[in-house]
């Protein structure tokens, strides 16, 4: 059966999800989220995990004052992690406040066509009718793993945003490919459940974040630079607080900041339960992983081109997300081809709109345009907005002729890391 034509349909109920769905309620226009609030962070993130990014950047983009996480927490100050069920404890009130009448249903096809313009197809049998469609799925689909490790069964190789009880693995060695958060966490995680975790990463050494202060000086804060959302500097304040001016950045280099911001590193609170009880081995280059009795031999080349193989029951890869619009199998296939892309990632305008009116992007697939902020939770404000007073012109207005994307390039894709080596986690 058919609905009446909406104004907007929100696909998905994470952090990016939420924020836009608050800001077109706020005034007034006839929108409909569907998803459940904050399922990937209660389903695929581990038991015990905590975010690496400080309470203050934390929030989800509210259309008025008094909805941050601080708001909420208010005993949360800089330099205390947060629990990951404290978060999206968080981000359920949220959307119980700002986000009213979610649906918890999925969106099983996003097509052209129909009165509006999309047709979009619910898991209940239900099609809407809609001039705009918002995808808002975050990092869940292009969790990656790397090609050395593909084509193995899921028993023995799995990303790390596979698991919420890591007590599965329990007696079991287990070799995490990877060196940032997400890797350093989970191999912890992994000896807390009682596994036998082993890091193999391809840096010569492991980075760590340095603690952060709450009280900085006059001298370290114009020495330093400004505090934003995604660390200290002056650069890194202007990716953080200013995606509007990134997204005018050259686009190779657009890519290189993306990819260079917030590397892979722990947290500062993590370097001390990083015990004897997890093995690392650093300055290895994966080359292969094949099946073995009944678990994977992993081989990998140091620095000095030695090949070493590392045994293992089961490996985790934590190596982030790749964004790849050929994955959204939500989209329906001529959607996928139709839309601009640049190695994968859509083409957008400063509105975040695509090369198809009315279809607009969030999140990490808006990394490769507005930069690393949109990887991380702190830029779901300012997408929100951008998105919302956009809809709102065009609903206000009539369709006009939508501003055309940056011509297509390609190059190098880029990659997001995982929710654990960003400010996510």
């Amino acid at each position: 059966m058919s609905d009446p034509t909406s104004d907007v349909v929100i696909v998905g109920a994470g952090p990016y999800g939420l924020s836009t769905a608050a800001h077109l309620q706020n005034v007034g226009l006839g929108v409909r989220v569907i998803g459940t609030p904050m399922r990937f962070w209660d389903e695929n993130m581990p038991e015990g995990m905590y975010l690496k990014s400080e309470p203050f950047a934390s929030s989800l983009g509210a259309p008025r004052p008094g909805m941050g996480f601080t708001d909420r927490n208010p005993d949360f100050r800089t330099g205390r992690p947060i629990p990951l069920a404290t978060f999206t404890e968080y981000g359920r009130w949220f959307a119980a406040e700002a986000v009213p009448g979610i649906e918890l249903a999925e969106v099983v096809s996003v097509e052209r066509g129909g009165p509006a313009g999309y047709l979009v197809t619910l898991s209940t049998g239900e099609t809407v009718a809609t001039r705009a469609v918002v995808i808002a799925v975050g990092v869940g689909p292009f969790a990656h793993i790397p090609e050395e490790l593909s084509g193995l069964p899921d028993w023995l190789v799995s990303h790390s945003s596979a698991h919420r009880d890591l007590g599965l693995f329990a007696g079991k060695d287990v070799a995490v490919v990877g060196a940032g958060q997400s890797a350093l966490e989970t191999a912890v995680l992994l000896a807390d459940a009682g596994a036998r975790p082993q890091v193999l990463a391809r840096r010569e050494e492991l980075d760590w974040n340095t603690v952060p202060e709450e009280r900085r000086s006059l001298r370290s804060k114009i020495i330093g630079g400004p505090r934003s959302g995604l660390g200290t500097g002056y650069r890194t304040w202007l990716w953080a607080e200013r995606p509007d001016l990134v997204r005018h950045v050259p686009y190779a280099r657009r890519q290189r900041i993306v990819r260079e911001t917030m590397p892979p590193a722990g947290a500062w609170w993590l370097r001390d339960r990083l015990d004897d009880r997890v093995g690392v081995a650093t300055g290895r280059l994966l080359v292969k992983a094949a099946e073995q009795d009944d678990g994977v031999a992993v081989t990998t080349v140091d620095r000095a081109g030695r090949r070493l193989v590392t045994e293992a029951e089961h490996v985790i890869a934590a190596t982030g997300f790749v964004t790849d619009l050929q994955r959204l199998a939500v989209l329906s296939p001529e959607i996928r081809v139709r839309v601009d892309t640049r190695s994968g990632a859509p083409v957008l305008t400063r509105d975040f709109e695509s090369s198809l009116p009315g279809l607009y992007f969030a999140g990490l697939a808006a990394a490769a345009t507005f930069g690393p902020v949109m990887r991380f939770v702190h830029g779901s404000g300012f997408a929100g907005r951008r998105i919302a007073h956009h809809i709102l012109h065009r609903a206000s207005h009539g369709r006009r002729a939508a501003p055309r994307p940056e011509p297509v390039q390609e190059t190098a894709p880029v990659a997001g890391g995982a929710p654990g080596d960003g400010a996510q986690r």
